[in-house]
């Protein structure tokens, strides 16, 4: 979910499908809101399962505020700095009205970016944009209404799709590769392994993993996905 990771991930895709001339096809599962959204923008295709949640095409910026914490506790933190905007989203102070305006226009920047890439990729119905720029989130069906996504189906739908996008036989065979055997395996086990040898799921991804200390930082993501049952 973090800008240039995602406008990294879609630099590559775009210019893999450019460089070979292959087919690529997104099979959305739960979750492919924003940065997920936004990698998925090369594709030939677009498929979301039927209860897939996409949209948020949006940016945010979190920044913890620890000030009046700390200040409970009797504890401050001294910033000394080669100019005034230096320290700028600091959690250990509150954030002026001209550093507030400077950070809105980086989120402005960045999320004009992320909406002109749609635009560009997809076939948008007149009006959609607008509705698509306030950064909520939609159902498979709405997105496909809004032009987000071209189908509904299931993975193996997808893999159908690309099938007949790249012109191979239904009996074209799939090739996984996994990191791990598993017995009786199937498109939906698990796509690899975590540093430790347990394995890591396809579909439920634990988010709140990748932000374990909460970093200041420009996102595309919808922050609600991070909340910790």
């Amino acid at each position: 979910g973090t800008i240039t990771a995602s406008d990294l991930l879609y630099h590559e895709l775009l210019k893999f499908r450019e460089r070979t001339g292959v087919k690529l096809v997104v099979s959305m599962m739960d979750l492919a809101t924003s940065g997920g959204y936004y990698i998925s923008l090369p594709a030939d295709r677009i498929m979301a399962h039927p209860t897939t949640i996409t949209g948020s095409v949006g940016v945010v910026f979190l920044r913890p505020v620890v000030a009046e914490l700390l200040g409970k506790l009797g504890v401050e933190v001294n910033s000394y700095t080669t100019g005034k905007n230096k320290d700028m989203g600091s959690p250990f102070r509150r954030i002026t009205p001209e550093e507030q305006e400077m950070l809105q226009n980086l989120i402005d920047d960045m999320g004009k970016r992320f909406l002109n890439l749609v635009a560009r990729h997809r076939q948008l119905p007149e009006g959609a944009l607008d509705r698509i720029a306030t950064a909520r989130i939609f159902l498979a069906d709405e997105a496909k209404a809004l032009g987000l996504i071209d189908d509904i189906g299931y993975l193996d739908d997808a893999l159908d799709l690309a099938k007949e996008l790249a012109g191979l036989p239904e009996n074209a065979r799939v090739v996984v590769y996994r990191r791990t055997e598993f017995p009786e395996d199937n498109i939906y086990n698990t796509a690899s392994t975590r540093q430790d040898g347990t394995p890591s799921a396809l579909i439920h991804m634990n988010l709140p993993e990748i932000f374990p200390a909460w970093n200041a930082g420009f996102y595309y993501l919808w922050p609600q996905a991070l909340t910790v049952e």
